[in-house]
């Protein structure tokens, strides 16, 4: 009986070091950011779905797209989401709300090398527009409130380049609900002018090695002949790939072996989720992110 006993605990022991919530082995949640069409995001991740269920040992993979950047930011504080894939400004409001909820641990590399992108301002090719100047007294679009690209860094940095405050400089400004939307809207003349996120790498005819040009090119709904660069930002961190941070280390330990050799073990499946030409992954801390906290931080507070 002792013998049974001592097996008996030494089995539950093993279960507790293993940190085995049933929650967290029957299905693994993923989020998806809005700013793409929502069917086009289900298929780029349905790799992942397919692979990760054996990886892991869940049951299921389930994918959740949302609406905007806030719905997939909301799902990480609240703890029901396990992964998701963040912009640096997306995740500075994560950290700065809850430094607790959940850990960056890789970032993609660029082909250049680099572990950063842009914001770029595009305006249509024939609305004669080619720089800032020419911009005053037009309207400017915004991607979301919560892109680094789309919003943070251009509301930071922008003032300084046109010796203005946006308020003043502009006509009008909005947000385009999301990259993709956002550029379209440039096109069809809704916004004279709109910024968003490219590797800055490689050709702009097309749309650069990596970024929401680059997928609207690939998608055919996107002629870059059709836009001009007025404004490209300093480089941007990339934004992070988070996992939650209760999640038990050892799935947290597989999930991210999984992602470090995925670039060499599926190619089609990282190019796919990731948007464009990366070299592979490199891991990242909470500290990579500082210049945006501090850049959320002054926003915020402006």
């Amino acid at each position: 009986m002792l013998k049974h006993v001592v097996m008996g605990a030494f089995a539950l022991g093993a279960v507790l070091a293993n940190g085995a919530h049933a929650e967290d082995l029957k299905e693994f949640r993923i989020g998806i950011l809005g700013g793409e069409n929502e069917a086009d995001r289900l298929r780029n991740f349905q790799c992942l779905v397919d692979k990760l269920p054996a990886v892991l040992g869940v049951e299921k993979v389930s994918l959740f797209p949302a609406a905007d950047y806030d719905g997939v930011i909301q799902g990480l504080l609240g703890g029901t989401l396990d992964y998701a894939e963040l912009g640096a400004s997306g995740y500075a409001k994560v950290y700065l709300e809850d430094s607790n909820a959940v850990e960056p641990i890789l970032t993609t590399v660029q082909t250049d090398g680099s572990t950063g992108y842009h914001s770029v301002m595009v305006a249509r090719k024939d609305s004669g527009i080619e720089t800032l100047a020419d911009l005053k007294g037009k309207k400017l679009g915004f991607a979301d409130p919560d892109s680094t690209s789309g919003y943070l860094i251009p509301a930071v940095t922008l003032p300084a380049a046109i010796g203005s405050s946006i308020e003043e400089y502009f006509s009008e400004t909005g947000f385009g609900g999301g990259h993709e939307n956002l550029v379209l809207e440039v096109v069809k003349g809704t916004f004279d002018a709109g910024t968003t996120w490219a590797s800055g790498v490689g050709d702009f005819s097309e749309g650069y090695t990596s970024g929401n040009l680059h997928k609207m090119v690939e998608k055919g709904i996107l002629d870059m002949d059709d836009l001009v660069e007025i404004w490209k930002s300093p480089l941007i961190p990339n934004g992070p790939i988070v996992v939650r941070t209760s999640m038990d280390q050892s799935m947290k330990d597989t999930f991210k072996s999984f992602m470090m050799d995925l670039p060499n073990n599926d190619p089609e499946c990282f190019s796919a989720i990731q948007g464009g030409d990366y070299t592979g992954y490199t891991e990242v801390t909470p500290a990579f992110y500082e210049p945006i906290f501090e850049a959320r931080r002054k926003q915020i507070g402006s």
